[in-house]
């Protein structure tokens, strides 16, 4: 009976033991690595990477620059010349905002035709001749509405005009600088080669300079996009652009040397503010950590393609929406590098420096920029990132 009574004991303890072969299968559990790790959103895995880089790069301007990325954008509004085009100006004008664009073609006749204090003034009728305007480096007849320094206001949603396109359109007024880079010509033949969503497109139709203009991307939505704008924006009978939905690297094999003067690359990259603010559509996320990484490799092989798809003599500016160097101006000396050895082809990297001076009232131009220029966002103009360089083919 002792004996009994002892066995029992025994087995009483043994189930109080824990133990997996005395737990019910249903209730067992493995623990995983993968659930103890944190888990952390896009915008904030973004915003880790550019705090470990971007300090590196732009050292004390850099938590001015996070504050302002995290910050409301400021919008410029791109004149519609397609529609009532004086009727829109006189509108956004009575609002305080100013042309940006205008303003610096005013600094480069000041600068060219300095006014004389000292000089006395003739009467009209003793005029002899009116001096002739001073160049203007840039893309023309485009207009693009901005409010000054510090002035937070935002623009209204555009209204359709009595022409039945809509009077103009709302976009990061620093985009258009790529835009004014390309110095569009009459006649000329001109590609964007990652067009979506058409912002840059437009203005380029806009110019009405463009013979002939292709805007392309890979992307399907991208390109709907862009058709959406197209259709919102220009009159059927004057859109002319041919629309399509290429992969952009094998354009020098599809139109080598055929566009006579300019090429736009306005490449994908990391979209530094959307990434810090959109959980959605965000290259941070864990799933497109592979993608993120091959950006610059795509970048390069973008800028080879479009280079090639220029004549010797043509032009092509490349634009991103990020501060990384690393998509910026080493995407530049590798495609230029590649050109040379692989190619026989040599591309010479054009100064853009006016541009500091001529838009130094609207944009905050980053000063230790080696090769090409770049906007900074800053919180009295709140615009970019924006890098933008122009190169033209030699060979």
């Amino acid at each position: 009976m002792e004996a009994s009574w002892g066995v029992l004991a025994g087995a009483h303890r043994l189930l109080r033991r824990p133990g997996p072969g005395l737990i019910p299968r249903r209730l067992r559990h493995k623990k995983k690595w993968a659930s103890t790790e944190p888990k952390f959103s896009s915008t904030r895995l973004a915003l880790q990477n550019f705090d470990m880089n971007y300090k590196v790069q732009f050292g004390d301007l850099w938590p001015s620059i996070r504050v302002s990325l995290l910050s409301e954008q400021k919008y410029g509004a791109l004149v519609n010349n397609f529609s009532t085009w004086d009727k829109t100006t006189s509108e956004l004008e009575q609002l305080k905002a100013k042309d940006f664009v205008m303003e610096a073609q005013r600094r480069v006749q000041q600068k060219a035709f300095p006014e004389e204090p000292s000089a006395p003034v003739l009467p009209t009728e003793l005029e002899t001749h009116t001096p002739p305007a001073a160049p203007w480096p840039c893309s023309p007849n485009l207009r693009c509405y901005t409010f000054t320094r510090g002035d937070i206001s935002r623009f209204h949603p555009s209204r359709v005009s009595s022409l039945g396109v809509l009077d103009y359109y709302l976009m990061d007024a620093s985009s258009l600088l790529p835009v004014l880079a390309l110095g569009v010509q009459p006649g000329d033949t001109v590609l964007d080669l990652c067009a979506g969503p058409g912002g840059k497109t437009l203005a380029l139709l806009l110019t009405g300079y463009c013979r002939h203009l292709a805007a392309n991307d890979i992307s399907g939505s991208r390109t709907q996009r862009l058709k959406q704008v197209l259709h919102s924006y220009v009159p059927r009978d004057r859109n002319q652009v041919r629309v399509t939905s290429q992969d952009g690297r094998k354009w020098g094999d599809l139109e080598s040397s055929t566009y006579d003067r300019q090429v736009l690359v306005d490449v994908p990259c990391t979209t530094d503010r959307h990434s810090v603010l959109e959980e959605d559509n965000n290259i941070f996320k864990r799933s497109r950590k592979t993608e993120r990484q091959m950006l610059p490799m795509l970048q390069v092989q973008l800028l080879v393609a479009g280079l090639l798809a220029t004549k010797p003599s043509g032009v092509a500016v490349y634009s991103t929406c990020t501060l990384s160097h690393l998509q910026n101006e080493y995407v530049v000396g590798r495609a230029i590098d590649i050109l040379a050895s692989q190619f026989q082809t040599d591309v010479q990297v054009e100064d853009l420096s006016c541009f500091r001076h001529l838009f130094q009232d609207t944009f905050s131009f980053f000063p230790s920029c080696r090769v090409g220029e770049l906007v900074l966002p800053v919180l009295w103009a709140n615009f970019g990132p924006m890098y933008f360089c122009r190169l033209r083919r030699l060979t």
